[in-house]
């Protein structure tokens, strides 16, 4: 309810700006008739998933996130979540909500967790123009596997990039045309993103509306988009991609992100934090293609300006070993505190190269797809692959099973991960 009262605040704001624009838009016809949907709609999934880890003792995450914690070489964990996806439509009147609730037990501890993923109401006075407000989740960039340009939304997982993902409070709208010519659309996206102790308060600073906006333009069948976040919560960025089908069975695309004034804490393996300000470049370039036999291939580099060098993530890994060597109760809370921080990301290193093949219809059975994905570090080549297996045979129902391999030495970004090995398998029934 605090997000709520705060989005009506600045609501009109955006309703302003995207009425403006509409009435310079051109007259557009539309049978409604033809549209008709539903009032109502509601469906999810539920899932069960076990998850069985080969624990990296030797590791600086596993040092760190067991610390005082009975030693493990091995942990078994099993998570029942449940999705729920809805739509109510009243007039021009939308409001749609997508729920998340898992319960995880292991052999150290049990949760649970109920979250709201989305809830937002919009309306749509007319076919161009669409406005909202409430907790969205926006997807900007044509990356499969990391979105530089992801200004306004939760990064995603790039062991699953296709997993679902909590929103974050705004206001937006959407204001669409369509011409004839070489330009063939234009979208324009702004956001209203504000930041206080009960709202977004892991976005950054609180006190803050954040002005974003996305630029969208098909250009002889290029896809391209300018991206923009004002200064706020967040230092200012901005940035662009464009996805490209060079044949219909071959993709290129790429994004390029700019962050200005950007603060990114480096240490010494002493433990000596400095904050290091300045302006960061990240980028991706990549492809899919599409094979005769039904294979699809995706690849991926990805430059983190953000990230630490082979060198700077090493000098972390030693703080942790000194720690541990020494006992030093000061150098561990450093240690631990930097892990929870810009160290502990995902991917937190500078070079990534990802790779991806999927077979349709394996070995001549329908609904069997096989994949393969590599991950590595392109500084210090450390890596990850992933086989897996995935059957969507039986209706509305999803088997995957999927083994996590990670290699690397000691020092290095796999090689350092709180696991070694992590097997997989899960049972996902849609409604």
């Amino acid at each position: 309810m605090n997000a709520l009262r705060e989005l009506r605040r600045f609501w009109p704001l955006v309703l302003l700006a995207a009425v403006a624009s509409a009435r310079a838009a051109e007259e557009y016809s539309f049978d409604a008739s033809a549209y008709e949907k539903k009032p109502f709609e509601i469906g999810g999934y539920i899932q069960l998933k076990q998850e069985d880890f080969a624990l990296n003792r030797a590791g600086a995450f596993y040092k760190l996130n067991y610390l005082n914690q009975p030693q493990r070489d091995d942990l078994g964990r099993t998570t029942g979540t449940m999705e729920l996806v809805g739509k109510l439509r009243y007039g021009i009147g939308t409001f749609d909500f997508h729920t998340h609730s898992d319960l995880q037990r292991d052999q150290l501890a049990h949760d649970y967790d109920n979250t709201l993923f989305e809830g937002a109401y919009s309306i749509r006075p007319d076919p161009r123009l669409t406005m909202e407000a409430g907790k969205r989740t926006l997807r900007w960039g044509k990356g499969y596997a990391w979105n530089p340009i992801g200004f306004v939304e939760r990064p995603k997982d790039p062991n699953d990039p296709e997993l679902s993902r909590e929103g974050l409070w705004m206001a937006n709208s959407d204001l669409i045309f369509h011409r004839e010519g070489a330009l063939q659309t234009i979208a324009f996206t702004p956001v209203l993103l504000p930041v206080g102790n009960d709202v977004n308060s892991d976005f950054g600073a609180s006190g803050h509306l954040n002005p974003a906006a996305k630029l969208y333009l098909l250009y002889r069948d290029t896809d391209i988009d300018f991206a923009w976040q004002g200064k706020g919560s967040r230092p200012a960025r901005f940035g662009m991609d464009f996805s490209r089908n060079i044949v219909s069975n071959f993709e290129i695309h790429g994004e390029w992100a700019r962050i200005q004034q950007f603060t990114r804490p480096v240490t010494n393996s002493a433990g000596a934090v400095t904050n290091q300000i300045g302006n960061a470049t990240s980028y991706l370039l990549g492809l899919r293609y599409l094979t005769a036999s039904d294979t699809t291939y995706i690849a991926e580099y990805y430059r983190n300006g953000t990230g630490y060098s082979d060198w700077e993530a090493q000098q972390f890994y030693q703080l942790v070993n000194n720690a541990f060597t020494t006992g030093n109760g000061m150098l561990l809370q450093k240690a631990l505190s930097l892990s929870q921080g810009s160290y502990g990301r995902p991917n937190p290193g500078k070079d990534y190269l990802y790779f991806r093949a999927q077979q349709k219809d394996a070995l001549g059975i329908v609904y069997f797809q096989p994949s393969i994905t590599a991950m590595m570090n392109w500084q210090d080549r450390s890596y990850q692959v992933t086989p897996e297996l995935l059957y969507t045979g039986v209706k509305n129902l999803d088997l995957r099973l999927r083994l996590f391999l990670l290699q690397g030495g000691s020092l290095t970004d796999f090689g350092e991960k709180q696991n070694s090995r992590k097997l997989e398998f899960y049972a996902r029934y849609y409604f």
